[in-house]
């Protein structure tokens, strides 16, 4: 008997995450008119978020300690048995008919390796902030203006990404999207924007990307210069590096980084967003 192709992966990395996680699993579970796995590696939450999700029928659930979040994610991407590979984190959620709207656009787009919509900001209760838009690929803006791209809102096709052996950079911690993005790009992965809204992100201030920021102390400010060092590499590894000199490089990496913020600027006027 012929088992029925998944059109879409989802992996969801969960730790200590109840105040949110019930409004991504409900967003995951209405989705419909496609095939689809949520896997959710939990690393062994204590404040009731394993109840939650285990109230949940359509979620694959593995509990075990894990080197992290990229870690975690990774086991989902060596588990993912979809045609197409998500992540999606416990604080954020997915439009109604997201899947199926994405599936729909994919399939006109055999040539895409990686495709990426667009998202909106929503604060800790869930109200809408603001809607990150969405515009076709650039490499070097990619690399030096920061990671434009949402993991949230992401997708990537399995044949030619995570099924090569393609997975996250497990020393990246905070941008460790963008790391990924990047490297997909310099080998020659085709990347296709998707001019529709497709998720919410949420901002609520303990976002790895975000808590350090604006606090006090010794271990918050080397964790954020860990984060600027992440984003540093990126730079030195796949864009422009004129010097062997980092200080001169980093006078470089000043003058792209605001030649590119302009750039997005009319590039977000010229490509808005489907709701």
């Amino acid at each position: 008997m012929k088992m029925e192709q998944i059109d879409i992966s989802i992996v969801t990395p969960s730790y200590n995450y109840s105040e949110y996680i019930r409004e991504m699993l409900e967003s995951v579970a209405a989705q419909e008119g496609v095939s689809f796995e949520h896997l959710i590696f939990d690393a062994g939450s204590t404040d009731g978020t394993l109840d939650i999700i285990r109230e949940f029928d359509h979620v694959s659930l593995v509990v075990e300690s894990d080197k992290g979040m990229s870690d975690a994610i990774n086991k989902g991407f060596r588990a993912a048995k979809g045609r197409w590979v998500m992540w999606l984190n416990t604080d954020d959620r997915l439009k109604p008919n997201a899947l199926k709207d994405f599936l729909n656009y994919a399939d006109r787009h055999p040539e895409a390796d990686v495709i990426y919509g667009a998202w909106d900001f929503i604060d800790g209760e869930g109200n809408y902030m603001r809607t990150m838009e969405c515009f076709p690929f650039q490499k070097m803006m990619l690399c030096h203006l920061g990671c434009y791209i949402g993991s949230t809102a992401t997708f990537f096709r399995h044949q030619t990404t995570i099924g090569e052996g393609h997975l996250l950079n497990v020393r990246f911690t905070c941008v460790m999207d963008g790391e990924y993005y990047n490297r997909l790009a310099s080998m020659g992965k085709t990347f296709v924007h998707f001019p529709k809204v497709l998720a919410d992100f949420r901002l609520h201030g303990e976002n790895i990307s975000q808590k350090h920021f604006g606090k006090e102390g010794i271990d918050e400010a080397l964790s954020l210069q860990h984060h600027f060092a992440e984003s540093r590499a990126i730079r030195r590894t796949y864009g422009v590096s004129l010097f062997r000199s980092d200080h001169l490089n980093c006078v470089v990496d000043c003058v792209l980084f605001y030649y590119f913020r302009l750039h997005k600027l009319i590039l977000k006027k010229l490509n808005p967003p489907k709701k």
